[in-house]
């Protein structure tokens, strides 16, 4: 019979959609649900979370409707109990480096959603401190475990593409204003203020994507926009946006290669997915999205030519190859706890962590810089 052993999370900001559905729901209650984290000595780790946040009524009902039994409103009395041994930030990004501060201070293992900080500076400063605690620390770096990038990765390490010229990514979708239909995103997403802004939001997420499978991001040229200024919040109240909306990025890469990758909540989806990269290389290309992935090799490349006179007589999409599974994706948000849960349990090996996180950040601020002031900057390496 296995053994159990527990973990003791404390989640704060998991009222939110993120936090609940993708990191209490298909996490850390869908590893509950499989008997734990097998440890393959005979024990299995065992998630308890300890739901955080600012309203009781809304902590004390998930709760209840997960069979959970512990909850609190008062983050400095859950930092300073010694059974917590994580503490796990979704929070807004204002409000994620004063309480991660605190975890590290009370020797918490941290593992948090991006972006870490508001700023570069701050970012550092958490993956400093957190290196001198001691603790193991992570970062959400969730699409790196999709399966559509997981086939991409597959595809890069057997050679598929030889040289890899570039990459082009298009994200996004029509995020409804707020009046005659209801907003998919919270409001604060659209006040720079409170920490919003697409750049703020996907820049991390590219920084991380570019990293992993193509090489570091050495320089950003950015142009953002805010397309709709007016919108309406939870309540139907209208309100100013002040936050970007739309950027439009190029990134050098380390090696050579170069990324241009559009982002918007203002675009109407025309592409298999909400999110695809085209990748070329000199021996084939490929197109992933979240969970699919089609190639074309150099022997099967097709001899379009151009002529706008004549109707096209091919379907240029009939011409690509799907890349067979091959093999069982799980959620990635889960597949990642599950390795920061080992890293914890066991001293396992973990790269994605707070330093990783501090490059997410500069690279938002940077793109931001490089759009107010409309040139190309380069990109530093981060160091603790």
């Amino acid at each position: 019979m296995t053994a159990l052993r527990t973990v003791r999370i404390a989640m704060n900001g998991v009222t939110g959609r993120m936090g609940y559905r993708q990191h209490l729901v298909r996490s850390l209650l869908a590893i509950r649900e499989q008997g734990g984290l097998d440890l393959g000595d005979g024990t299995a780790l065992w998630p308890e979370p300890l739901l955080v946040g600012r309203r009781e009524h809304a902590l004390r009902a998930m709760a209840e409707r997960h069979g959970l039994t512990s909850w609190s409103t008062d983050l400095d009395a859950v930092l300073a109990d010694p059974a917590v041994d994580i503490y796990f930030d979704a929070q807004v990004t204002s409000a994620r480096q004063e309480a991660i501060t605190k975890a590290i201070a009370a020797g918490k293992h941290v593992y948090t959603e991006k972006p870490t900080a508001t700023g570069t500076e701050g970012a550092l400063r958490l993956a400093r401190l957190a290196h001198s605690a001691g603790i193991k620390h992570g970062v959400v770096q969730d699409k790196l475990f999709l399966p559509g990038l997981l086939k991409l990765k597959r595809l890069i390490d057997g050679g598929f593409f030889g040289r890899i010229l570039s990459v082009r990514g298009e994200f996004g979708y029509w995020v409804f204003e707020g009046d005659w239909q209801s907003a998919q995103r919270p409001s604060w997403n659209y006040r720079s203020e409170d920490g919003g802004g697409i750049v703020v939001d996907m820049f991390p997420h590219w920084e991380y994507v570019l990293h992993e499978l193509f090489g570091r991001v050495t320089a950003v040229t950015a142009h953002t926009a805010t397309h709709i200024p007016r919108r309406w919040d939870e309540e139907g109240k209208p309100y100013e946006a002040t936050a970007d909306d739309a950027a439009y990025g190029i990134f050098q890469l380390e090696g050579g290669t170069v990324a241009q990758i559009n982002s918007s909540w203002a675009v109407r989806v025309n592409r298999e997915e909400l999110v695809e990269f085209q990748v070329d290389g000199t021996e084939g290309s490929a197109v992933a999205g979240l969970r699919n992935c089609r190639v074309q090799h150099r022997g099967s490349t097709p001899k379009p030519v151009w002529n706008p006179d004549l109707p096209a007589t091919e379907s240029f999409r009939e011409q690509w190859q799907e890349v067979p599974d091959n093999d069982t994706f799980d959620n990635g948000f889960k597949a990642q706890w599950e390795l920061f849960l080992r890293h914890v349990a066991l001293d396992a090996p973990y790269r994605w962590d707070l330093l990783a996180g501090a490059r997410g950040v500069q690279l938002a601020e940077l793109g931001l810089r490089s759009a107010a002031e409309g040139r190309r900057l380069d990109v530093p390496e981060v160091a603790l």
